[in-house]
């Protein structure tokens, strides 16, 4: 379809026209069972990842308390609006490679008294140590979200993580608890989520699936929550380092242990990375792609629907009743990097390509809700597959954001079943599905519809029917550009937003037409 021919879809899908107009196109069909539900959907499947990487805290959520730009105590105020917006349920932090090398002592404590040390990971950059754990609790208390603390088991000790948790946890007047109170926080912090290591098959030591186990199994016993009324839905819940997205051997030897463990040491979580690269190194460009470049990349993030089949697989052997939850803490679009942008930054733009490929991940984790309990895109800020993008006092918001904003219904809702019947989107020799969807309903018994449209060059009619639910109304929003590699930028923000786009509801059926390469969310009224 030609330029002209998208515009006019375009501004068809936004006046409303009906669906019959399009009835050339073969329909894309859903039978959503509302009166069978399925698994809650954690909030946490939407949450963010920050690392001390490139941009991605200094400049893009702290500024420092004597900044021009606006903060609360050195936090960037827009970002937190942004990410509020959202309702971010949790952030990991340090890392990430980063946390490897991150040792905590050296970022509490008077600002003018903190070490500047090297980031060796990322950029041989000077870290001033002035974001720590005082900044990112204060940060997440100001978005409104629950922290993910990722100690150091590549380079530090059980002990240094045993003192960490108890600068932020311990109840009692211990040293360590005194000086946190110096440091203006008197009261425990909550730690909801504690990552013992990060990447230990690579980054973090290069450790063979043994000597990670046996490392894993004392962190877990000495970096204890030292807060009683940290307990039960509040207590620290710990999350091993699993899979790599190319080997189980991580997943099998932790899962082998736990399932004989003997002593003290507990899990309530394995990790889970993978990115859609395309190839590596990274080098798919951000902008400018053609529709090869386009698939490639959609055809590679469908692959994370496989390799959680295959996680879940290997947890269900050991784990039949589903105590551990499966955590994607790292995952999203990896490009070349931003042309200029300093080496080992990862600055990458964002475009509606990217707000498509968030969409497709966020409904293979609903799907597997049963199993995976949380996912953390990468990154939070100006990194990878980031939410906003800084430069100085500007922020722009991106279509990966955009996204986010839309699926905000889904947070706590439960997944309805559902089955789709949809043409395929076929371009070269890769045949891909032409329509993604999900199903969930929240606890006022709202129905809400998210739809993909992965084919940029066609409009597809949906045709929705519901069982165990009576709509009376429906109101939905649509994102969608005419190319597939458009932006937001700081001049031009508003390139890749959301609008409404006509919903009809009749005789226990929805309809609608979804634009090529768009994102929807209908929400139906009981």
């Amino acid at each position: 379809m030609g330029r002209c021919a998208r515009a006019l879809a375009l501004a068809a899908a936004m006046v409303g026209l009906a669906f019959a107009a399009h009835g050339q196109t073969p329909a894309a069909r859903l039978v959503v069972q509302a009166g069978a539900p399925g698994p809650r959907i954690a909030p946490e499947i939407f949450g963010q990842f920050a690392e001390h990487l490139g941009t991605g805290i200094y400049g893009g959520v702290w500024v420092g308390r004597d900044s021009p730009i606006p903060n609360v105590r050195g936090i960037r105020s827009d970002v937190v609006a942004a990410l509020r917006a959202i309702k971010t349920p949790v952030v990991r932090w340090p890392g990430g490679c980063f946390a490897d090398d991150y040792h905590w002592r050296k970022g509490v404590g008077p600002a003018d008294r903190r070490p500047v040390t090297l980031n060796a990971g990322w950029g041989g950059v000077l870290e001033p140590n002035s974001f720590g754990t005082d900044e990112y609790m204060d940060f997440l208390s100001q978005i409104g979200a629950e922290g993910y603390v990722s100690v150091n088991v590549g380079s530090g000790t059980a002990e240094e993580a045993a003192d960490w948790m108890e600068y932020m946890t311990a109840d009692k007047p211990t040293t360590l608890a005194q000086e946190r109170a110096r440091n203006g926080h008197p009261a425990p912090y909550r730690v909801k989520y504690l990552g013992l290591g990060n990447e230990n098959w690579g980054c973090g030591g290069a450790m063979s699936t043994d000597h990670y186990v046996e490392e894993m199994k004392r962190f877990s016993h000495y970096a204890r929550n030292l807060d009683p009324a940290q307990s039960g839905e509040t207590a620290t819940r710990r999350i091993a380092v699993g899979w790599d997205g190319g080997d189980s051997d991580y997943t099998e030897a932790v899962l082998k242990a736990w399932k004989s463990k003997v002593y003290s040491w507990d899990l309530e979580g394995i990790s889970m990375h993978f990115y859609a690269v395309g190839g590596w190194p990274p080098h798919l460009p951000a902008t400018g792609f053609g529709e090869d470049d386009y698939v490639a990349l959609l055809d590679e993030a469908l692959t994370m629907e496989p390799k959680i089949a295959r996680e879940t697989a290997i947890m269900d052997r050991y784990d039949p009743d589903k105590k551990l939850a499966l955590v994607v803490d790292e995952w999203g679009a990896w490009l070349a990097a931003t042309p200029g942008s300093p080496k080992g930054f990862l600055q990458q733009q964002n475009s509606l390509r990217d707000g498509i490929l968030a969409a497709l991940n966020l409904n293979i984790f609903m799907r597997h809700a049963d199993r995976v309990r949380m996912a953390n895109i990468a990154q939070m800020t100006n990194v990878l597959q980031a939410m906003v993008l800084t430069d100085g006092p500007r922020m722009v918001l991106t279509p990966t954001y955009q996204v986010y904003r839309l699926y905000t219904p889904f947070q706590g809702a439960t997944a309805m079943p559902m089955t789709l019947d949809a043409p395929r989107y076929a371009h070269g020799a890769k045949s891909l599905p032409g329509v993604d969807a999900m199903a969930a309903r929240d606890t006022s018994g709202k129905l809400w519809l998210a739809l993909v449209n992965l084919d940029p060059n066609t409009s597809v009619p949906i045709d929705a029917a519901l069982t165990g639910f009576s709509a009376r109304a429906a109101r939905g929003e649509v994102l969608t550009a005419p190319r597939v590699d458009a932006v937001n930028t700081f001049d031009k923000p508003d390139v890749v937003v959301p609008r409404p786009i006509k919903v009809a509801v009749q005789s226990g059926r929805v309809q609608l037409t979804l634009p090529p390469a768009s994102v929807a969310v209908v929400g139906l009224e009981p």
